[in-house]
């Protein structure tokens, strides 16, 4: 027999609750947050109350992280929240007929809650599940590989208030879908063996070797991590910190999923060693909201490493190496993935990307040295760690030393996780992946490059195709305009609103882009585009309002007829210049798409 979930703790009593596990901290504020939206649902005045008496905060800053933030609300929403992924893929495998479908058979409208309260259906962005989509999200756990079927299924089980505990497990299945493995993923080793190897080398000589190694931060941006190690090493300060960033919300990438499913250790163990060599004594773990699912997995996995004397207290049995790891889970911010911008949400506030300089490595997380680098970075520390910097060196290219991790998603038959020594072209991937009469690809997702057929030799390095993983393929049934139109929409989702010109010029873009998709755009549009992208590179705050362009402005490029199709030709005289017109909207600011911004970590540097 089905029964309804047990009665939830009061607003005030789950705001105890959470503050009591978080120490009373006002920098948990978000933790505090984000556990009393899972507990009740919502946030309600009365936690907020709790919230502002016991952690002596400002109530309007309380509220400023609880309205920043997508997946809190400060207003009662469904006792069942559906949100579907509204990635280019998602919808390309057919995500909005879907969520239509959901609301027909719910009797709900997008965007609202049902009238008993019962049930909330509306988007986000990608999910990270691009490999498996359709993909939603259901009180923040995952649900994929969705069918009509699914679907009508999942309407059923809310109508009868099933708690999710009781729906079938195969709807929360998330595979890694490792198809191609390679130094990073085919390593074997045992957790602690890297950790064993810098010590024999001890700290000095262990941030030599990352010197050595060439590894580069696989965010998107491929600054040196040993660099980095250095700077915040040599950065005084009462203490350091270090942070893994694990908050990818770049549409199509899905790597760091896979990494903390499948090699967690190598991540942590990875972040140790990066204490050793930078003298931090305590690391946080950004996990993208997203994620939500592994952080159960992820506590056992610091559990385990605790007892086996790998994090805590003279860690391998070495006096004053001291280290440990906390878990922050995010609550729906794209910008969060800019490293600053991360420090801030970690620090209990909203995620706005602070100025630089100071970098984070002289002023980071409470104003301390404090490295931040990508999961896969870490990861890739252990084989430097294990095998030394020359070793590493060696694979890939001069420029490009190593391995990458890519996700390929979209038009193949083959989606899934490929791991590539750098200088692999495009045309390999797209063949192993079983992409077939592809048109254009991708890189590195909406801040990245729109590479056509012509180009598929191209190389994936930091001197040619730079990519934090994303490898999104279109083949040539795909309208490229409205591939482009997607990413607009996401960026303006996305933009946190601290500056003007990126809140501003992001709405402003994508109204253009909604006219020209109603067929009533002009030659005027494309020059209006052209001047939109000089005034956001040179006036936004960070790398979001930089790259918001990138979507349009490459697509234009490469696929010019996409957007000529768009215009009201009747309304002008002579005959359409195509070339003309566009002229000014392909400046890009004299960079072409090898220099184009990689978002979030475009700034990255000590």
């Amino acid at each position: 027999m089905r029964t309804a979930p047990p009665s939830s703790p009061g607003p005030a009593e789950a705001a105890a609750t959470a503050m009591a596990r978080h120490r009373h901290d006002p920098h948990e504020l978000l933790q505090v947050l984000r556990e009393v939206q899972e507990s009740c649902g919502w946030i309600a005045p009365e936690a907020i109350d709790c919230i502002v008496a016991r952690l002596n905060l400002p109530r309007t800053k309380v509220l400023g992280v609880a309205t920043f933030y997508s997946f809190l609300h400060i207003n009662p929403c469904g006792r069942y929240r559906v949100l579907f992924s509204d990635n280019i893929t998602d919808r390309m495998l057919g995500s909005p007929a879907l969520l239509e479908r959901l609301c027909r058979s719910l009797w709900i409208e997008r965007g609202k809650v049902s009238e008993d309260g019962l049930v909330s259906v509306d988007t986000t962005s990608c999910t990270g599940l691009c490999d498996q989509g359709p993909a939603l999200l259901v009180n923040g756990r995952p649900v994929t590989r969705l069918t009509g079927r699914r679907v009508d299924e999942i309407a059923e089980l809310i109508r009868e208030s099933v708690p999710l505990e009781a729906w079938p497990a195969e709807y929360f299945r998330v595979d890694d879908n490792i198809q191609r493995r390679d130094a990073l993923l085919g390593a074997d080793y045992r957790p602690g063996e890297a950790i064993a190897a810098a010590l024999a080398r001890g700290p000095a000589a262990l941030v030599e070797e990352m010197k050595a190694s060439r590894l580069r931060g696989r965010g998107g941006a491929g600054f040196p991590a040993g660099l980095k190690w250095q700077a915040c090493r040599d950065a005084p300060g009462r203490t350091h910190y270090l942070v893994c960033n694990a908050d990818e919300g770049e549409p199509g990438n899905f790597k760091d999923r896979v990494l903390l499913a499948c090699a967690a250790d190598a991540v942590v163990e990875g972040m140790t060693l990066g204490a050793l060599a930078t003298g931090a004594w305590r690391g946080f773990l950004y996990l993208r909201g997203e994620y939500r699912f592994l952080l159960g997995h992820l506590e056992a996995v610091l559990e385990r490493r605790r007892a086996a004397r790998l994090l805590g207290e003279s860690i391998l049995g070495r006096e004053g190496f001291d280290f440990d790891v906390a878990i922050h889970v995010g609550a729906g911010a794209y910008v969060c993935g800019e490293e600053s911008a991360l420090i801030e949400s970690l620090e209990g506030k909203r995620g706005t990307p602070r100025s630089r300089p100071p970098y984070p490595v002289t002023e980071g997380y409470l104003g301390e040295p404090t490295v931040v680098n990508n999961v896969e970075t870490f990861a890739a520390s252990c084989l430097v760690a294990l095998k030394g910097g020359a070793w590493y060196a060696g694979l890939g290219t001069a420029q490009s030393s190593g391995t990458k991790v890519l996700c390929v998603s979209g038009d193949c038959a083959r989606p899934g996780i490929y791991e590539y020594p750098f200088g692999t072209s495009l045309r390999e991937v797209l063949a192993d992946s079983g992409a077939a009469r592809t048109q254009a690809v991708q890189v590195s997702g909406p801040s990245g490059a729109c590479v056509p057929a012509a180009e598929f030799d191209r190389r994936i390095a930091f001197e040619d195709l730079p990519t934090a993983g994303a490898v999104m393929v279109f083949d040539q049934g795909r309208d490229m305009f409205e591939v482009a139109r997607n990413f607009v929409h996401f960026f303006r989702h996305e933009s946190c609103g601290f500056c003007t010109p990126c809140r501003v010029g992001t709405s402003l873009l994508t109204n253009m882009m909604d006219k020209l998709a109603n067929g009533l755009g002009s030659p005027y549009d494309f020059a209006e585009i052209g001047k939109m992208n000089l005034l956001l590179q040179s006036m936004s705050h960070c790398g979001l309002g930089h790259s918001a362009c990138n979507p349009v402005l490459t697509t234009i490029d490469k696929f010019p007829g996409a957007f000529q199709s768009r215009l009201a030709h009747e309304d002008f005289e002579p005959a359409f210049d195509l070339d003309r017109a566009l002229a000014s909207a392909r400046q890009m600011t004299g960079r072409d798409d090898r220099a184009a911004h990689v978002w979030p970590q475009s700034t990255e540097a000590p």
